[in-house]
């Protein structure tokens, strides 16, 4: 198991960017990939992003490619969630996620992920 804390949210205008962190403890960090998802009122939690263990690899939901980039920093046990050019449909709260199976994979349903963080909220005003 590990545990997860993001960070980074915030009220943000369209357009503008913000960067999310999310800190990992509990296991060699590099074993496994990492994951970012959101959640909007009255949706179902859906998938944004996800980098391998060794971020060499990376995969993008179509609504953020181009857009969001993905990162990890092994030496920080931290991975990175830049948005640009965001838009009132990224609002959300979003979730870190950790898949401890597998360190690369393009599964990309909850379910695939193990462990999550609290969730920090993003608010794009228009």
């Amino acid at each position: 198991q590990v545990q997860l804390v993001e960070s980074g949210g915030g009220l943000v205008q369209a357009g503008g960017s913000l960067r999310l962190s999310c800190a990992a403890s509990g296991r060699t960090f590099n074993t496994y990939r990492m994951g970012w998802f959101r959640q909007a009122p009255g949706k179902e939690r859906e998938f944004v992003a996800a980098i391998s263990g060794t971020g060499f690899s990376t995969y993008y939901a179509d609504s953020v490619q181009g857009r969001f980039t993905i990162s990890r920093d092994n030496a920080k046990n931290t991975v990175y969630l830049q948005m640009n050019s965001l838009k009132p449909e990224d609002t959300a709260v979003y979730f870190c996620a950790a898949d401890l199976r597998s360190t690369w994979s393009f599964r990309s349903k909850v379910d695939d992920f193990g462990s999550w963080g609290q969730g920090t909220q993003v608010t794009v005003s228009s």
